[in-house]
């Protein structure tokens, strides 16, 4: 599936320990396009970690931090790579932001796998206890949503990050 819009950004949607991260810097460096990561653009802006705002200021003013990295990043110039947080797609007005700001790209993973890459869920605080258990639980939630903004999805259970992001680039 090619993509042409005059607004070339490229956003990776999915769950936590699908590799947003990892497959959206190897793709911006195959297309020579910056790359951003919303949890990232969130500590850089507060100054604190998302595990440090979800235990002093809880989820909601977690997700308002989201909501504007998601904001400056799909309405900036230029082309730019987006590993979007797992959860911005909760909130409608992130999923308008979404699907109008480029090619939306849906890593999916087994939530076995999730778990298996987020181990004991150590610094992601929606895990709690059990991460196999909250893996699966909000995979149920969050899978409805990711299908209805996906232009294109790339299953990753079996590919390593390089073959993920050689996907995504022919997909362009």
């Amino acid at each position: 599936m090619g993509f042409d819009s005059p607004a070339e950004r490229i956003l990776l949607i999915g769950m936590m320990g699908v590799g947003k991260s990892t497959v959206g810097h190897l793709v911006a460096g195959r297309l020579g396009w910056p790359y951003l990561d919303s949890d990232e653009w969130v500590q850089r802006k507060t100054g604190r970690t998302v595990p440090e705002i979800f235990q002093t200021q809880g989820e909601a003013a977690f997700r308002a931090e989201e909501t504007a990295a998601l904001e400056a990043a799909a309405t900036s110039d230029g082309p730019l790579v987006i590993g979007v947080a797992g959860g911005a797609v909760l909130k409608p007005e992130n999923r308008n932001l979404i699907r109008n700001a480029g090619l939306v790209v849906w890593l999916r993973a087994d939530p076995l796998t999730l778990a298996m890459r987020v181990g004991n869920g150590h610094g992601r605080p929606l895990l709690g206890d059990d991460p196999e258990a909250a893996l699966k639980r909000l995979y149920r939630e969050r899978r409805p949503v990711y299908e209805d903004l996906a232009d294109v999805v790339v299953d990753v259970d079996q590919l390593t990050p390089d073959e993920v992001a050689d996907k995504i680039v022919a997909a362009t």
